[in-house]
């Protein structure tokens, strides 16, 4: 396998290996073969009391609540270090075939629990950073078992996100933190956290007893073509979306972009609206009142509401190029208006949107857009606002 390896002391790593082979055994597994405490990431198959065979690549890092000078007194951290502290970025490494997991973890042997980073999200990573946490996240770990929350770092370096969202859990969920870490590759923030929340309210579970009866397969006149590529019926495949909550929640962002065409194509002066499907641009097109083609990202608000209760938006790309940490950022040029869902808050299917050019900039990257986004008072309901002055422009 092609992953960089790093040579590591052995006592320092050896508790972090054994919290992870011994999580995994008293969840039913059978460790199949496993890397040495000598070399990191740990590279571990196992195979699952159902026979499922799985395999994990680990960056460990001892978590711990050591009292630090200068340091708030209820912090609990975690320092990402591996190899010599040359200030280069290193390559947090996934699995191109997907057979193996990629987990980037904290974890406290002695109070038995683990508080996992995105491995996407960090790479490219220095070494050393430390990632930080308060006592509330670890008594809500160890209270129930699963937990999720936003960190938001007060002074990111250029290569990294500004905004995270970490998950923990006690020793008896590692084999849940596999499964997640597998869904949530490539997932942006606030789908990370809709996904840590479905697995938190059980909503991953297995099913059991037996498959309910299936309905007969109406004829292929009456379904639609997708069904009968399929060959499922309607309530088969909307079945599998919900069990599959990496495709459920995927789909959030493609449901929000069609209600958003659909709430659009009913404004008065609106032609030619129509969502797009090109990698890494625009969400959805549009003419108004004979304007040139006038192009929208749309974006869902996070679940949880900032401090001043505003809907929030996070704003930043999964992945930066590694030349590049500015590249994580958008440019305000890169589409015209946006809008944000509000679905995550509100429950309903509602937008907010702005002009682009009214979006703040980014404090250390001039002319990107700020990567968390406020929807305060100068987001409007009223889309024919922003689409007035953008196709003026």
């Amino acid at each position: 396998m092609d992953y960089k390896k790093y040579a590591v002391r052995p006592h320092a790593k050896r508790p972090l290996l054994a919290f992870i082979h011994e999580a995994l055994v008293s969840q039913g597994c059978t460790i199949i073969k496993s890397t040495g405490p000598n070399e990191e990431p740990f590279r571990i198959s196992f195979k699952t009391s159902s026979g499922e065979r799985l395999g994990i690549v680990c960056y460990a890092f001892l978590a711990n609540n050591r009292l630090t000078k200068k340091r708030p007194r209820d912090e609990h951290r975690f320092q990402v270090k591996l190899g010599s502290k040359d200030g280069k970025l290193h390559d947090i490494w996934q699995d191109p075939f997907e057979l193996y997991t990629t987990l980037f973890v904290g974890i406290n042997p002695k109070s038995g629990f683990f508080v996992a980073a995105d491995p996407v999200i960090h790479s490219p990573t220095r070494f050393y950073i430390s990632i930080e946490f308060k006592e509330a996240h670890a008594q809500a770990i160890l209270k129930d078992g699963w937990h999720a929350w936003e960190r938001e770092k007060d002074k990111p370096h250029p290569s990294e996100a500004a905004f995270e969202v970490l998950v923990g859990g006690r020793k008896d969920r590692f084999l849940d933190l596999v499964r997640f870490e597998h869904l949530a590759q490539e997932l942006d923030p606030s789908h990370r956290q809709m996904l840590a929340g479905a697995f938190f309210s059980g909503a991953m579970a297995e099913p059991s007893g037996p498959a309910p009866d299936v309905a007969p397969m109406p004829s292929p006149e009456t379904l639609h073509r997708l069904a009968v590529e399929f060959d499922m019926t309607p309530d088969q495949i909307l079945d599998l979306i919900a069990d599959a909550k990496r495709l459920k929640v995927a789909a959030r962002g493609w449901v929000a972009e069609m209600h958003l065409v659909e709430t659009l194509r009913a404004v008065e002066g609106v032609t030619d609206c129509r969502r797009l499907d090109a990698d890494k641009g625009p969400d959805v097109e549009l003419r108004y009142k004979g304007s040139r083609l006038l192009t929208i990202e749309c974006k869902n608000a996070m679940v949880k509401m900032g401090a001043d209760r505003l809907p929030q938006v996070d704003f930043q790309r999964t992945r930066a190029a590694k030349s590049n940490p500015a590249s994580r950022y958008y440019e305000p040029d890169s589409f015209d208006m946006v809008a944000a869902c509000l679905h995550s808050v509100t429950a309903r299917w509602e937008f907010r949107y702005i002009d682009t050019r009214e979006l703040a900039l980014h404090p250390k990257y001039p002319g990107r857009i700020k990567d968390r986004l406020k929807v305060d008072a100068r987001w409007t309901e009223d889309p024919t606002k922003v689409l007035k002055a953008v196709s003026r422009r």
